[in-house]
C-alpha cells in the first residue's frame, strides 16, 4: 500500500479550508511551525503530531477563539482571513449545499 503524503495548504482542496488546513493554520497561530510551513510532502504521522501539539496549545483557551490573548487573537482573525480570502479566490464557497 502507498503512503499519501500531504499536498500542501497551498495545494489542498478548497483553498486548505480542510481539516489539515485548520491544524496546519492553528500551528502557525501558536508558534509551533512557521507561517512558512505549507507542510507539503507531510506524512500523516507527521500531521498528527502536529494535530496533538496545537491541541494541547488550545487547552487554556478551552479550544475558543474568543479566550485566546489580544495578540493571539489578532493573530488569529489575521490568519482566518487570509485564509478565507485565498481559499474563495480558488473558488471556495463557504454556503452549505444540500448534501451537507
Amino acid at each position: 500500500m502507498q503512503q499519501i503524503n500531504y499536498v500542501g495548504i497551498d495545494q489542498d482542496n478548497h483553498g486548505g479550508m480542510t481539516h489539515i488546513g485548520k491544524i496546519i493554520r492553528d500551528g502557525w497561530l501558536f508558534g509551533l511551525i512557521p507561517e512558512t510551513e505549507t507542510g507539503a510532502g507531510w506524512r500523516p504521522a507527521q500531521i498528527q503530531v502536529l494535530y496533538e501539539k496545537v491541541f494541547a496549545a488550545w487547552e487554556p483557551y478551552a479550544h475558543l477563539p474568543s479566550r485566546l490573548p489580544p495578540d493571539l487573537q489578532e493573530k488569529y482573525l489575521r490568519i482566518q482571513q487570509a485564509a478565507i480570502d485565498r481559499a474563495k479566490q480558488n473558488g471556495w464557497n463557504p454556503e452549505l449545499g444540500d448534501d451537507d
